[in-house]
């Protein structure tokens, strides 16, 4: 019985750390999210740590791979995989079943490394969370090009807008409707939601995770002094694009440490002079260029927005951008349509030269 159970032990840590080497290569390569590679590599090493502190030579002496009857089991679809996703949900799976396995059978021979092997279990859990709802919204985001804010609050003009930018192009459009009582907001947000999901397009709503949440929508965007993104992303019901507005460096390195802990992108602005903050400073281009250079290695996604207009695109993308957002030259041309059509024609014009 005491060969069996440093078989098992063998066997788990084994499959443990395999399975955090998976998870720890998704997040470096796939996600590019140095936070969220950092975990996993923690967690690695924390549980070879754990594996020193049980007598190695009975480990190996055990382990007997050709009279192992598990070899060679197998159940339909055991590794069929879709995506380099399909295999970091599996490797997290496998990680909690491991530590669980271990944590039951170490406790047998020494109760204090199972006590820390539970400890890993429940932050497996959360790393787990963390970088497959990461995952799912950033590979959401990394789409966008043209992203459009509509600041209205009467819902015929919103529904109108709406509909003329996803025929434009938009790849995202926000909803900020400030001056409306939430019961009307809900139903309004609904509506937008509806008219977004049959467009093919990402919707926002600005500063209301509730009611982000309540209607279905993709996501919500939060202002300096809203509520805080990992609160934010305590409510969620289900995966949720959250963005977060910033306009200095120092802003931007707060947000920085929140990937894997709620935030899917950072707005950089306002960029230009803009009627939509008239009293906002503008961060200009330098900010741009920066703020995507400290992005990079975090996994994050970005929007410049602020003062954007078609003769000054080009500029914007040339500093770096990869999204661009507007909001009044859409919102008041005759023709929302053509405004965004241009925008998004000169958008993947400088992104695929």
């Amino acid at each position: 019985m005491e060969r069996a159970v440093y078989r098992i032990i063998d066997a788990n840590f084994n499959r443990a750390r395999e399975a955090l080497r998976v998870i720890e290569e998704f997040c470096r390569f796939a996600l590019n999210s140095n936070l969220l590679t950092s975990r996993a590599k923690e967690l690695r090493h924390r549980l070879c740590g754990i594996a020193c502190k049980i007598d190695n030579g009975k480990l190996i002496a055990g382990r007997d791979t050709a009279n192992d009857v598990g070899i060679g089991l197998s159940v339909a679809g055991q590794m069929q995989r879709a995506d380099l996703g399909d295999s970091a949900k599996a490797a997290g799976k496998r990680l909690t079943e491991a530590l669980r396995c271990l944590s039951e059978t170490i406790a047998v021979i020494n109760p204090s490394a199972a006590g820390e092997i539970e400890t890993l279990r429940y932050e497996a859990y959360n790393l787990e969370k963390d970088f497959l709802i990461f995952g799912s919204t950033i590979a959401k985001y990394k789409k966008v090009k043209l992203y459009i804010v509509i600041s209205s609050s009467l819902p015929a003009e919103v529904l109108r807008l709406t509909q003329q930018c996803i025929a434009g192009g938009a790849d995202c459009i926000q909803l900020r409707a400030k001056s409306i009582d939430d019961d009307l907001l809900f139903n309004l947000a609904v509506e937008f939601m509806q008219a977004c999901r049959a467009g093919g397009v990402i919707s926002i709503i600005n500063d209301r995770v509730d009611v982000a949440a309540a209607a279905g929508a993709d996501g919500v965007h939060l202002g300096q002094n809203d509520l805080p993104v990992e609160q934010a992303y305590r409510l969620q019901l289900s995966p949720l694009i959250i963005g977060k507005s910033t306009h200095s460096m120092e802003q931007l390195k707060a947000a920085c440490g929140l990937a894997g802990g709620g935030l899917t992108y950072a707005a950089l602005g306002p960029v230009f002079a803009t009627p939509t903050k008239p009293t906002a400073p503008p961060v200009g281009l330098g900010y741009v260029s920066d703020g995507v250079r400290l992005l990079a290695d975090t996994g994050i996604g970005h929007v410049a927005i602020g003062g954007i207009t078609i003769d000054n695109v080009e500029q914007v993308l040339r500093a770096g951008a990869r999204t661009i957002a507007v909001s009044s030259i859409a919102a008041k041309a005759a023709n929302p349509k053509e405004v965004c059509r241009q925008l998004k024609e000169k958008i993947v014009s400088v992104s695929d030269e």
